[in-house]
Order: C-alpha cells, then sequence, then structure tokens
C-alpha cells in the first residue's frame, strides 16, 4: 500500500478510463447485476475531453452491448453512404475502385462520428445504471496488495514542481476493488507499469503505433457530401514512412480531416505534424477545404501492432482492456468496436468471478474470449497487413495483405501465416548523419496552420505550478545522446510543441520542455530513441478538452 495516509472507498470493480471500453465495461456489470458497486475513473475535466478518434465507428460492438441504442437517443446519425480510397502523387490522385477490396473494408453499415460525444452519451447511460464517474480523476499510481492490484490512487492535487508536498498538497484517495480495469487508452501509464511488472508481452511481437492527427473543418456547403468516407495513401509520405489519411464528411457542413503517421520511421528528421500540414495542400484536398476553416485540432497515438502485439489481457487484480491491450483492426483504422467487446467481455468475467466467490482470481474467462471471439475474428485475418507494410514498402501491403485479407475472410486462414514484427519503433529512428533533412514549405495560414497556433484549437491547459509529467529518465541524453546522434527529434515527432532545443546568444544548447502544451498524445513515451521519456499522469482535468473530437 502508498506510504501516504489516504482515506480509501470499496467498490467491486475500479475502472480507469471513461473510453468505449471502461464505459462497456462499467454497463454491462450493472446490466449483469445492478447492486455491484462500479466506479469510473476519467483524467479528462469531463467525460469526452480526452477523446480522439477518426471515427467511423462500426456498430458491432454497441449492437452487443445495447441493441436498442437506435432508439435510446444516441448521438449517431451519420451512416456512410460512399467509400473512397485513393494514391495520391504531388499533383493527382489514383482512386483504387471498391471491387476488389476485402469486404471487411466495405464502411456501408458503419457510421461517422465524434466519441467524445458518443462516450459523452454512453456515460448518461452508464450513471443511469448507477454507475459512478468521477471525471478530473488522474489515476497516479497502482495500489498493490502483495503481488495483486488491489486499487488506484486518484485525486492527487497541489505538488510543487519539485514533486514534494506543499500547503496545497491533496493526498487524493485509494480506490480499491475486487478487480481494477485499466482503460487508458494507447500507452496508458498504469498499464505501461503492470505489462512490464508481470511480463504480460513476454514472447509477443513489440507493440507498434502511429501517430493520428485531426482537424475539424467547417467547408463550403456545396462541397460537402455528407456520409463520405475517404482514406488516401502515398504523397507526401512517400517511401519515408508508412501512412495515411481519412476525411470524413459528417453533418452540418463538417468534415474531420485526418494524417497518420507510422512511428517505425527511420529518418529522424521526419516532422509528422508538418507532413500532415502538406498533405492539406494536395490539390484534391485543397479544393474541398478551399474557403472552409478549421474549428478543432488534436492528436494521439494508435496502437498498431494488432494480433501478434497483444499482451496477455490479464493480471493479479484486474485486466486490459481497449486500446490499453493495443485492439485496433489497422487497414480498417478502427478500434472502438473492440474497445466495447473488450469492455463487455472483461465485465463478464468478473461478474462471473465475483458471483462464483473468485473474487481476486485472474479472469481467464475473459482471456480466453478476446483470444477466441469476435475480437480475434476480427484481428486475426488482418493481422499481416502492417507487417507487410513495414518489410516490403506501400504496393506490396496492398496487393500481398489483400490477398491475405481475402483467403482469411473467406476461409479464415491466412495464407501467410502470421509474419512478426520487427523492431520497436523507437529502435527502428537511424541516426540523423545517414538520412537528409527534408524541407517542409511553411504553413499559409490558410489550409496549413504552425504547431502553436493549431494546439491552442485543442484547448489543452495544465497548471504550471505542478511537477512536469513529461519525465526524463536522464536529464542529460537529450543534449548529450539524441541531439548529436538523431538530431534530437522530440523538436518534430511531437505534435503539439512541447520539446524544444534552446541556444541563446552562444550559449551551449539545452533541451526545454513546455508541458502546458502536452496534448496527451504519448508519442514521446514510444519514439524517443533512448527510451528517456516517460508520460505520467498530470493533476486532473489538465490537457486538452475537445469538444466534438
Amino acid at each position: 500500500m502508498s506510504e501516504i495516509a489516504r482515506e480509501s472507498m470499496e467498490y467491486d470493480v475500479v475502472i480507469v478510463g471513461a473510453g468505449p471500453a471502461g464505459l462497456s465495461a462499467a454497463i454491462r456489470l450493472k446490466q449483469l447485476d445492478a447492486d455491484l458497486n462500479v466506479v469510473v475513473l476519467e483524467k479528462g475535466s469531463e467525460v469526452g475531453a480526452h477523446i480522439l478518434s477518426g471515427a467511423v465507428l462500426d456498430p458491432s460492438g454497441l449492437d452487443a452491448l445495447l441493441p436498442d441504442w437506435r432508439n435510446m437517443g444516441a448521438p449517431i446519425h451519420t451512416e456512410v453512404t460512399e467509400d473512397n480510397f485513393y494514391i495520391l502523387g504531388e499533383a493527382g490522385q489514383l482512386r483504387i475502385p471498391n471491387w476488389p477490396m476485402p469486404p471487411l473494408m466495405n464502411n456501408h453499415g458503419n457510421y461517422i462520428v465524434s466519441m467524445g460525444n458518443v462516450c459523452r452519451w454512453m456515460a448518461e447511460v452508464a450513471e443511469g445504471l448507477g454507475v459512478e464517474i468521477f471525471p478530473g480523476m488522474s489515476c497516479s499510481e497502482l495500489v498493490m496488495d502483495g503481488d495483486r492490484v488491489a486499487g488506484v490512487v486518484a485525486g492527487e492535487f497541489g505538488k510543487n514542481p519539485d514533486g514534494t508536498t506543499g500547503d496545497a498538497y491533496e493526498p487524493g484517495m485509494e480506490l480499491l476493488g475486487k478487480y481494477v480495469f485499466l482503460a487508458e487508452g494507447v500507452r496508458g501509464s498504469l498499464s505501461k507499469q503492470v505489462i512490464a511488472k508481470y511480463g504480460l508481452s513476454k514472447g509477443k511481437c513489440p507493440q507498434k503505433f502511429g501517430i493520428g492527427m485531426k482537424e475539424i473543418w467547417e467547408i463550403d456547403p456545396a462541397r460537402h457530401r455528407q456520409g463520405t468516407v475517404t482514406h488516401t495513401m502515398g504523397w507526401p509520405l512517400g517511401s519515408n514512412a508508412g501512412g495515411g489519411s481519412f476525411i470524413y464528411h459528417l453533418e452540418n457542413n463538417q468534415v474531420y480531416v485526418g494524417f497518420v503517421v507510422h512511428l517505425n520511421y527511420e529518418n529522424p528528421h521526419l516532422y509528422p505534424y508538418m507532413e500532415f500540414q502538406r498533405f492539406k495542400h494536395h490539390p484534391m484536398v485543397a479544393e474541398l477545404l478551399e474557403g472552409g476553416k478549421r474549428v478543432a485540432y488534436g492528436a494521439r497515438a494508435i496502437s498498431e501492432g494488432g494480433w501478434q502485439s497483444i499482451p496477455k489481457v490479464v493480471f493479479p487484480g484486474g485486466a486490459l482492456l481497449g486500446c490499453s491491450a493495443g485492439l485496433v483492426n489497422v487497414p480498417r483504422i478502427k478500434g472502438n468496436h473492440n474497445a466495447m467487446l473488450s469492455g463487455k467481455a472483461a465485465a463478464e468475467a468478473a461478474f462471473e468471478a465475483i458471483g462464483a466467490g473468485r473474487a481476486g482470481d485472474e479472469l481467464t474467462g475473459y482471456e480466453d474470449e478476446l483470444r477466441s471471439g469476435p475480437i480475434a475474428k476480427d484481428l486475426k485475418r488482418v493481422r499481416n497487413v502492417k507487417p507487410m507494410w513495414s518489410k516490403f514498402g506501400l504496393m506490396a501491403s496492398l496487393m500481398g495483405g489483400g490477398i491475405d485479407m481475402w483467403v482469411a475472410n473467406v476461409t479464415g486462414w491466412n495464407p501467410f501465416g502470421t509474419l512478426r514484427h520487427g523492431k520497436s519503433d523507437a529502435e527502428a529512428t537511424g541516426a540523423a548523419a545517414d538520412f537528409a533533412p527534408i524541407d517542409y514549405p511553411k504553413p499559409d495560414g490558410r489550409l496549413s496552420f504552425d504547431r502553436l497556433t493549431n494546439v491552442a484549437f485543442a484547448a489543452t491547459n495544465h497548471d504550471e505550478g505542478q511537477p512536469c509529467h513529461l519525465r526524463l529518465r536522464d536529464a542529460s541524453i537529450p543534449i548529450s545522446v539524441n541531439l548529436p546522434k538523431y538530431a534530437e527529434p522530440a523538436q518534430r515527432y511531437c505534435p503539439a510543441g512541447v520539446y524544444e532545443v534552446v541556444q541563446e546568444d552562444g550559449g551551449a544548447p539545452r533541451f526545454q520542455i513546455n508541458f502546458q502544451n502536452c496534448v496527451h498524445c504519448k508519442t514521446c513515451d514510444i519514439k524517443d530513441p533512448s527510451q528517456n521519456i516517460d508520460w505520467a499522469t498530470p493533476q486532473g482535468g489538465d490537457g486538452p478538452n475537445y469538444p466534438n473530437m
């Protein structure tokens, strides 16, 4: 237990994170037994404030959890009516016909949504069932009972910048549970600790990641085509990195414009944010956005390892849900349905264990369901697309991955077996001397914007009087190692301008962390080539405040 004296509250299940996975688990627990005491702890200022997703929602997870959601006031209205796939060149585009695409890539029957608003609605459903939800409550540490995770510390406020406790310090509370579900999203700080402590990734491929950046635009009604979904690959990334874009037309003349860069890129001079800004100047995209207005911006990491990289999802006292386990279907760019299904399955396993008097036992039923149920079916048939792309490039993955998915879709068998991922994304970073710097055009302030201007549209805020939540294991490494060897890529891979190398009046360079800008994407924790940065939760309520992401 923690050495600081804290009050405690006991629950049957403590859930960290009010995303689709955590809320699905909470709802399912109360559906199964209204007398179970369930609490959801959310670090954002409100439910949905830290939710950022594409998002085209496959409703299969919601159908399983709340079959009558269409009559329950869900903010899910825009059904996909048109699917487009393009390979871009600098001045033009080639459309890939829909007919050769594997059926699983078809978006008809799916919905363009704001997952932030979907989660706000799910929270209302959960509270109506009796779930306690506490936003603004960062979970700063695990509470252990021997080798078992027994709870979390939440609501710790008022530490001084150096980490000491002052007069304004509030120690928070210990929220204790028979089970603790970690539904923190990608690269969650507690999930990272649990995976390491219990060796949950032993024998698995390293988890792979991408950085996804998204803007919401209001566009000319004459150019708006509600229900249209467009994905692109190719320019501007070319051979520099894997990735692509999405453009989704939702209601009210708005479009989601997003760009994903796979974080296994080698060239440390690559600047993912500027690749996104350059993308918007492609003639096809510029024509769509011309005369429009950007109204929001955000970024977050995406788990891309797929089936090969899913860790063991249960541990003494709890379970990993959703993106904490890495359940994104990469070629479909979808993970919310699997997050919901994982929350539902974990809840059912916990309900069974508690009812049978086995509270605290490992939830093997959840592990078994994840490995054999609908999540497995969804992820196993696409498992080779990402490693093919990483090893052989875009065109090979389109052809080979397409064949592999077609056969798997028809037979349930992957002709290429299970291809493994190589290095971690941090290890993939090459030496700066081996690559040419990339000359990026200056943002024009009309279609493209500098980082700090865009970060203002994330409405992010952190109390400057708290300790920096971006922790360096060795403060000397950014300048002594990363700068000479890698040209300190933190200056570029961060989509919020948090990291700078500052050199004033000919003095020695120094590494500066502007943690107030952080949008909680976790890219630094993933991509730093020296693995010297640990992302930890700031005090509750801090960070971005996304309205409709």
